[in-house]
């Protein structure tokens, strides 16, 4: 039977961090098994890959933060002289109408941290980026009435934050940990992990074939919960794959300036330039819209018209130069959402040997090489540079749920 120290079962962002972060510190055999038959089918091929911060949890941060820094140190995380992803610093942006005094007191969270944030008025917000509207007067999403728009009041910018590409990014990674010796076995599907004395052992593919290991990560995302339940392990957290609309539209001329990223917590939405400032994507930020749970291997891949409209509306107001009617496309993606803390599940199970990533709620793809840094820890016992100090007690499995005020991807 073939065999392998670490078997990664899933080489999205989080498996394929994964395999890097152990990559770099030891020599041990790492297998990785994808069922998709090229790299990005999964949840982290359609993310939209906002690179922001801002968490109600200081832990969270951190792992931002950390994770971040890889991204903003690429070639050095990879080891690849020229990768194909660069990350796009155009800061983030966070339109709060808690004002003045909810932007002072987490510039200074995370300047506690030695994360870079400002806090800006509105004189400086036009000025910095000219398209931006600084209203604070929710829009009308019913309706689409609209409004006599106020001047705004304080706003938090993360100097440090941006975007990436996160298909470049996983083919990055697939690059530099197979020049490591990181074995990626594509179009291969895992049908059982195999246990023995309440250890793994290894697993079974679906045509048949056994591969023998000692510690397994379970990185499948969505399909999470297909991997634990045969293992008695799938009721302890709530995990529910669930559909996410995303939005495209060609940038019309008439908006000017830099568009940052910007968390619009009054319109319930998230934008983002895209192609060097051609395009903006846009997405939502509210709970109800990361709630409709679906069959990962078979959903609507379009965007709704209800919320292309609503959320159009919401961009409207946040950009007024936007004309009345704009020719958008979209499409869908997948959240794996833990319902219970919308906080994800990393690291060693009551299985010996077996470790889960999984649960991100939206939060995983900017953490991703921390969350990598975690397990790597845990798998090989070794510390190496681009490491996270989060403790690894924070999203262990056998935690309790993590009080949050609200159950979105803001969260």
């Amino acid at each position: 039977m073939e065999q392998a120290d670490i078997i990664i079962i899933g080489a999205g962002i989080m498996g394929l961090c994964t395999a890097q972060q152990i990559a770099r510190r030891s020599a041990l055999r790492v297998l990785v098994v994808e069922q998709g038959a090229s790299l990005g089918l999964g949840s982290s091929g359609a993310s939209s890959a906002v690179c922001r911060h801002r968490y109600t949890q200081d832990e969270m941060m951190m792992l931002a933060r950390d994770g971040i820094h890889a991204y903003r140190h690429w070639p050095e995380f990879t080891g690849l002289p020229a990768p194909r992803a660069t990350f796009h610093n155009t800061g983030a942006l966070w339109i709060n109408p808690a004002g003045k005094n909810w932007a002072d007191v987490e510039s200074q969270r995370m300047a506690a941290m030695d994360i870079r944030a400002s806090v800006l008025d509105t004189a400086v917000l036009r000025e910095r980026f000219p398209a931006i509207n600084p209203c604070l007067t929710p829009p009308d999403l019913i309706t689409g009435a609209g409004h006599a728009c106020d001047s705004g009041s304080s706003f938090l910018f993360e100097e440090d934050a941006g975007y990436f590409d996160p298909v470049d990014a996983l083919q990055d990674l697939a690059e530099a940990v197979t020049s490591a010796g990181v074995r990626i076995s594509m179009h291969t599907s895992v049908a059982r992990i195999i246990t023995s004395g309440g250890s793994v052992t290894g697993i079974q593919l679906k045509d048949g074939r056994r591969i023998g290991a000692g510690m397994i990560v379970n990185a499948t995302g969505p399909w999470c919960d297909r991997m634990l339940e045969p293992l008695g392990l799938a009721g302890r957290w709530p995990l529910s794959p669930v559909r996410i609309q995303v939005i495209h539209l060609n940038r019309p001329e008439a908006v000017q300036g830099t568009i940052p990223v910007v968390c619009d917590l009054v319109g319930g939405i998230y934008f983002r330039e895209q192609n060097n400032g051609q395009q903006i994507v846009l997405g939502s930020t509210l709970e109800e819209d990361e709630r409709e749970e679906v069959n990962p291997d078979s959903y609507r891949n379009w965007v709704d018209d209800h919320f292309k409209a609503s959320k159009l509306h919401a961009l409207q107001h946040r950009i007024p130069a936007l004309p009345a009617h704009l020719g958008v496309t979209g499409y869908t993606g997948l959240y794996t959402v833990n319902t219970a803390d919308v906080h994800p599940l990393v690291g060693p199970t009551e299985i010996e040997g077996l470790f889960v990533a999984n649960g991100f709620s939206g939060h995983g793809f900017k953490a991703a090489p921390a969350i990598g840094s975690l397990l790597a820890q845990q798998l090989t016992g070794l510390q190496s540079d681009f490491d996270t100090r989060v403790s690894s007690d924070f999203l262990a499995f056998d935690r309790s749920p993590i009080p949050v005020d609200a159950h979105n991807v803001l969260a």
